[in-house]
This record gives structure tokens, C-alpha cells and sequence, in this order.
């Protein structure tokens, strides 16, 4: 059985234009992020806008729950490398703050003002500024652009330190884009700027997890075929090489709604992200 070849790589990458409705975000995730993020300010359970590093973008919100956090998720946002900040997310984490857990989400330098690569080294960084201020477990997740990095930052090469390493214990590419190759053949490819070398040197697929790494895929049956195909491939073949992964294809759910499981504390999505 052969695969229909692709010869629209722009429209297999492109989400809003194929959802019923689709116009609706980013604007839809504004006012809950906001509503949310001022109600944990006005109980002083959030620190916003804090510096991990020296550009004008690295920063993070930092959200706390009301006693004493029992571990640390970090939430790392997409759009496709080069949109967006973590203002427009504040509102997921409402599920792992319920359940006890502090939520950090950074925000990093955009494409074309850097590359793939650059962000990756970022988020580490933020992560281990992070790690610092949170002790116990740490949970990392993402969606789409967010999803590769979260992968990407438990390859075998890094740049997260040992001891945060130590403390990891699941991780969630929500969407995520494993492969790059892709990329290379759309049009984000003139803002991205990524050339054969990087897509392979940046796509956790060619990458090896970091031993015993627990990944799980999450992905909406309703996202374009790309995106579960993205997935599938991460899930199958990090088993191969020492990972341990899961694959969920939650129904109903496309490229925009699949995160919304993060705003409840029993949803299916935020038990997988805080199983121990």
C-alpha cells in the first residue's frame, strides 16, 4: 500500500486555513491566558516576565499552586519557531497547577533572528534557570514548534544539565515536529532558513533519547496527516533506541483544541504529563 505523495507541502504545514473556524486563533487563547494569569497574580501565586538570559525574549512566567509545589512542568509554546510569546498560554496551566505542580513557560528568540538550533540552546537554559527556583520532579512539554523542542531537548546531546537530567520524568511533544526535512520544502523555509544539515542535526527522529526517557506523543485525530504522521514516527522510533514512548491519537481534536486538555486537572493529557 503506498502513501499519497505530497505536492502541496505548504498546505500539509498549514493548520488554520484547514480547521472550520480556524480564523479564530490565536485570538481564541487571549482572554483565558489573561484571565488566568491575573487571577494568579491577584492571589500571588504567579512571577511574570522573569529573565533566564541575556536577550530581550528570554523570559518566563512562573505560576504556582497554593501550598508547596510537589514538582516543576514546563510548557514550551509554538508557532512554528517564529510566532508568539507566552502570553497567549497562560491558561494551561491551570490543570498541573491544580493537581499541585508549579508551570513554567519561557518564551525564546524568534526565526529569522535565529535559528532552530539557537531556541534549543535557549530553552535549556531556561529550563535549567527554571529547575533552580522548583525543586522535585520536572515534566516537560510542548506543542507543535514547542513539541520538537521539548523532544529535542532530551536527545542525547542536551543542553540541559545532568542534574535537571536527573529530575526529568516524563515528556510530552504535544503535535510535535520530529522530522525538519519537511519544513525545508514550504515557505517557512525563507524565515526559518534551514538547510539540510540543521533539519538533521535538529529532528529528534535522527537523535537518540536520553537512556530510559519516558516520551509521549500526543496528537489530535482530527490534525492534518503530517502532524499525526510526525507522531507516529517519533513513538515508533525512539523504542528502537532506548526510549520508552507512547502514542495518543486523542478523537475529536485538531492542531488548535488538542492542548486544551491541559486546563483540566483530570483530563487524560495532564494525568499522562504528571504519572509517575
Amino acid at each position: 500500500m503506498y502513501h499519497h505523495r505530497i505536492s502541496d507541502w505548504d498546505d500539509a504545514y498549514t493548520n488554520g486555513a484547514n480547521i472550520a473556524g480556524g480564523d479564530r486563533w490565536p485570538d481564541a487563547w487571549v482572554d483565558p491566558a489573561r484571565a488566568y494569569r491575573e487571577g494568579r497574580v491577584a492571589a500571588g501565586k504567579a512571577k511574570l516576565d522573569l529573565a533566564y538570559g541575556a536577550r530581550p525574549r528570554n523570559r518566563f512566567d512562573l505560576f504556582l499552586p497554593d501550598a508547596e509545589p510537589k514538582g516543576l512542568v514546563v510548557f514550551i509554546h509554538g508557532g512554528y519557531w517564529m510566532r508568539f510569546d507566552q502570553s497567549y498560554w497562560s491558561h494551561l496551566a491551570k490543570g498541573p497547577v491544580d493537581r499541585g505542580y508549579a508551570v513554567a513557560m519561557p518564551t525564546y528568540t524568534l526565526c529569522p533572528e535565529t535559528r532552530i538550533a539557537g531556541i534549543t540552546k535557549e530553552i535549556g537554559t531556561a529550563i535549567d534557570k527554571i529547575a533552580g527556583m522548583v525543586g522535585g520532579p520536572i515534566q516537560l512539554t510542548g506543542h507543535s514548534a514547542g513539541g520538537h523542542l521539548a523532544a529535542r531537548l532530551v536527545c542525547a546531546d542536551t543542553p540541559l544539565s545532568k542534574d535537571v537530567l536527573s529530575r526529568l520524568r516524563n515528556v510530552v511533544s504535544i503535535s510535535g515536529l520530529h522530522d525538519l526535512r519537511p519544513l525545508m520544502r514550504t515557505a517557512l523555509s525563507a524565515t526559518l532558513h534551514i538547510d539540510h544539515a540543521e533539519a538533521m542535526a535538529e529532528s529528534p527522529l535522527f537523535l537518540e533519547p536520553v537512556d530510559g526517557m519516558r516520551v509521549t506523543c500526543w496528537v489530535g485525530g482530527g490534525e492534518r496527516s503530517e502532524f499525526i504522521r510526525q507522531s507516529a514516527l517519533l513513538a515508533n522510533a525512539w523504542v528502537g533506541v532506548g526510549g520508552a514512548t507512547a502514542l495518543v491519537e486523542e478523537p475529536d481534536r485538531h492542531h488548535f483544541t488538542i492542548i486544551d486538555g491541559l486546563t483540566d486537572p483530570a483530563h487524560p493529557l495532564t494525568r499522562a504529563l504528571l504519572a509517575d
